[in-house]
């Protein structure tokens, strides 16, 4: 435990359940990591498609990265009277289910959790890519830095988003301030020089044009460049986290995010164009990613370069954040409905949905493994399911707007622009992504709901099985007939043996013979005399009821089959009679004593419960050293 309290933080109380809230300063690493951080990687996502253009893709960057960012205004406006409508906890799962039905809920919450996913391993990915521009002798190492970088954001996040959030305050802020001054000075030297700076390390030359610039290769552009707009959903889908006043923390860390990331997307386009900015093959050994040109291009490679890399690595890596700020949020909502593991939805030692940080942790290393950490493979896959918990969340307050009374049509029609725009941007980005993967994604999402709604009927199953519906009876009040697991006289089986008297008359201790021959003839006397010497007659002699030794063969040395085949006797000999079966255990009082212990005890409960009648009962007896029997 002090090892646990080290390493993940002491145990909280529900009463400091208040002090663990956020505010905008804390709310923007927390929350926004993944929409700044994709500022890196989306424009470089449609640089690489447009890189058959050679030096002419300059010429149409901005073309497409100008709509992502009116895209990314619409959505923040929405947004704000998303959480304007929802100030507890919003987000497409609960706007879907009050406006558009179980099914819509279900639809946005199995897009949302395989986008945060695959947000975890995009976003590591690029940080990891940034770090080998910087430092090209760690690329053979790109997966394990993956998997190290991981395990350290999933740590922080088990200590609760409040430390994480300001664990990764200075990094956000320093990547902020470094990248927008870069593109501020760049904007600068390209103005004072007439639209033709003079980079302080020249990129690397853009290659010769194959192909023409054509509406297809646009889109498909357009549809890459948009994964930089994963994330801006993630304040309205935890604004349970923020403290009071929660809108308007949670309306100005969506500011500072919007607002921060329209910048970055413009200017580095800008910059991008003016100094000749393309971009590479990741796998390429003198691989440089798009900001590590423009950082070189802008101030060189001295410290300035190195400080914003570092920024920008430290951000990319931490990206993951938002996705375990809003995906065990998201998993305890649609546990509380029954579609989830109900461990989903309990909070754990820090107050924090654990359940939920380790099944991310978990689903997206095996991802970062799948694809070897590589950013490119990984790309394809990303943005569908953004886009779609976007229209589900936009069209559902389109319903909200609906239904409720007063003059809501401007409300009404800024969620209409936000629904009809990502819903033409999802067909977009599916139509030109699907053959690379994206179809992996579209079979994802109803094999997700499809996993829900089976747990879902599991649950409901459960409740009718378990509901009573009869009057509490009181006809069956006959004492069980109870078992004891009896392997030699000792204080525990003392123990357990005179609390199974006070539940019934009829007490079994139930020995299980392992040998064989004379061995196993010397056994049962040996044993049987001294059961009756020690505990039989003693009992007897007080004018009680003794206890009987049982003493069953186990040819095959294991207890399970022995003791189910006895329960079965006894059920027929007393039908309509319950059995309990009382096992004594031994309670250890370090870990290291289970190494030097066998699971018998544990082994026979299991199988016990595996295949427990309605008239069986399972009782266990710990015992720990220093208690009197």
């Amino acid at each position: 435990m002090k090892m646990l309290d080290a390493l993940i933080g002491r145990r909280l109380a529900n009463r400091e359940q208040g002090e663990q809230k956020i505010g905008w300063i804390a709310g923007v690493p927390a929350m926004g990591l993944d929409g700044l951080g994709s500022s890196s990687y989306g424009p470089e996502a449609a640089l690489t498609i447009l890189m058959p253009l050679g030096a002419a893709s300059l010429a149409w960057i901005g073309w497409v990265i100008a709509p992502i960012v009116a895209l990314l205004a619409v959505l923040y406006f929405s947004y704000r009277q998303t959480i304007l409508a929802y100030p507890s906890n919003g987000g497409a799962y609960t706007v879907a289910k009050e406006n558009l039905g179980p099914m819509a809920s279900l639809l946005a919450a199995a897009a949302l959790m395989i986008d945060y996913v695959l947000n975890v391993a995009v976003g590591i990915s690029a940080g990891v890519g940034a770090l080998t521009s910087s430092v090209p002798g760690l690329q053979p190492w790109t997966l394990e830095l993956c998997l190290g970088i991981l395990a350290v954001v999933a740590i922080a996040n088990l200590r609760g988003t409040r430390e994480a959030g300001w664990l990764f305050a200075l990094p956000t802020y320093l990547f902020l301030l470094c990248f927008l001054g870069l593109i501020g000075w760049g904007l600068v030297q390209m103005v004072a020089s007439g639209g033709h700076p003079h980079p302080v390390i020249a990129p690397p030359p853009l290659g010769h044009t194959m192909e023409a610039a054509g509406l297809w290769l646009l889109m498909h552009a357009f549809a890459s460049g948009c994964t930089a707009m994963t994330g801006v959903e993630a304040v309205s889908n935890g604004v349970g986290a923020f403290k009071e006043p929660v809108v308007r923390n949670a309306h100005a860390t969506l500011t500072v995010i919007c607002v921060s990331l329209g910048l970055l997307l413009a200017g580095i386009a800008a910059v991008a164009h003016g100094y000749g900015l393309g971009a590479m093959d990741q796998t390429a050994a003198a691989y440089q990613s798009v900001l590590s040109q423009l950082a070189g291009a802008v101030a060189g490679r001295g410290v300035i370069y190195y400080v914003a890399m570092a920024s920008l690595l430290a951000v990319l890596c931490l990206s993951a954040n938002t996705s375990f700020v809003g995906f065990p949020r998201i998993c305890r909502l649609v546990a509380l409905d029954d579609y989830l593991p109900r461990g989903f939805a309990v909070a754990d030692r820090r107050l924090v949905f654990s359940v939920g940080v380790i099944f991310l942790t978990v689903t997206a290393g095996g991802l970062l493994v799948a694809f070897g950490g590589i950013t490119d493979h990984l790309i394809p896959l990303f943005a569908i399911g953004a886009f779609l918990t976007f229209t589900v969340s936009q069209v559902g307050m389109v319903a909200h707007w609906r239904q409720q009374q007063g003059r809501n049509a401007g409300r009404l029609a800024i969620n209409a622009l936000g629904a009809v725009t990502t819903f033409f941007a999802l067909l977009v980005i599916g139509a030109a992504k699907f053959v690379e993967g994206a179809w992996i994604v579209v079979l994802a999402v109803p094999a997700t709901i499809a996993i829900l709604l089976l747990i879902r009927r599991y649950y409901d199953r459960l409740g009718r099985g378990m509901a009573a519906t009869v009057p509490f009876a009181l006809d069956d009040v006959d004492r069980p007939t109870v078992l004891v697991a009896y392997e030699e006289r000792n204080r525990m089986t003392d123990r357990a043996l005179q609390f199974a008297m006070t539940l019934s008359p009829d007490v079994l201790a139930v020995h299980l013979l392992r040998l064989s021959g004379p061995e196993q003839e010397e056994e049962i006397a040996r044993l049987h005399d001294a059961f009756e010497r020690d505990i039989a007659q003693p009992v007897a002699a007080r004018g009680l009821t003794p206890p009987r030794l049982v003493q069953i063969p186990a040819p095959y040395r294991e207890i399970e089959g022995p003791v189910l085949e006895l329960v079965e006797r006894i059920d027929e000999a007393t039908p309509g009679r319950a059995v309990a079966i009382l096992i004594p255990e031994l309670a250890l009082n370090h870990w290291w004593e289970r190494l030097l212990h066998g699971r018998r005890a544990q082994r026979l409960r299991a199988a016990l419960v595996a295949h427990a009648g309605p008239r069986l009962m399972i009782i266990t007896s710990p015992w720990r050293r220093g208690l009197t029997p």
